[in-house]
């Protein structure tokens, strides 16, 4: 399909003899098919493959007077967990746009294992909003206890640094539609506090007042 993309612009649209129009020419025909083969492989991606788990030793140099854990450190392990799950869905170099929402519901100890699994929650054109789930887990016993959760949104970028298109997100379990139904509606509620949307123009927020 590809190929008969490339030979279809080289029939369509013939250079002139000037070496350099037939350089930009071949440069346009190479770009083109770049593209062409980039959107015939982007297929959607099972939320599942983009499950991330990371652990870490809350240290002395992590915590607090009080010997809590930093939310500074908290935040930086939480935008690494949610970076690799983003790249997993993409396969692309991808950046932080937004750090959605942080609730610390319960203190992290010194000592404590941080177990955080993220996981892509919904895709939106060249975004992608990364679910997070914090726990932690008792270093005798296994045992893991939820203490926090966390939403960020990333953006997949070029070599240039400009945004480009991702795969669509398909979710399986019913946590995950969950979070996929309930992801729009977090967009729309960031774009209109960064001020990018009009209130009136968030109608799945709308629709949330008015049911």
């Amino acid at each position: 399909m590809v190929n008969k993309q490339a030979k279809h612009i080289k029939q369509t649209c013939k250079p002139s003899d000037n070496k350099n129009d037939v350089q930009r020419f071949d440069n346009i025909v190479i770009h083109s098919t770049n593209i062409a083969m980039y959107l015939c492989y982007m297929k959607a991606v099972f939320a599942k493959a983009t499950h991330t788990i990371t652990t870490h030793l809350v240290l002395p140099e992590n915590t607090n007077t009080l010997g809590n854990l930093m939310g500074g450190q908290l935040l930086n392990w939480l935008d690494i967990a949610s970076a690799i799950a983003a790249h997993r869905h993409c396969r692309r170099v991808v950046v932080t746009a937004a750090v959605n929402n942080v609730s610390f519901q319960h203190p992290i100890k010194l000592g404590d294992l941080v177990v955080i699994e993220a996981k892509v929650s919904r895709a939106f054109g060249s975004s992608m909003e990364v679910f997070m789930d914090i726990f932690v887990e008792h270093g005798t016993t296994g045992q893991r206890t939820k203490c926090n959760e966390a939403i960020y949104t990333f953006v997949a970028v070029d070599q240039l640094g400009n945004p480009i298109q991702v795969p669509e997100l398909t979710p399986e379990t019913e946590e995950e539609k969950v979070r996929f139904d309930g992801a729009l509606r977090r967009r729309q509620l960031r774009l209109i506090l960064a001020g990018k949307m009009r209130p009136e123009e968030a109608t799945e927020l709308k629709a949330l007042f008015n049911n």
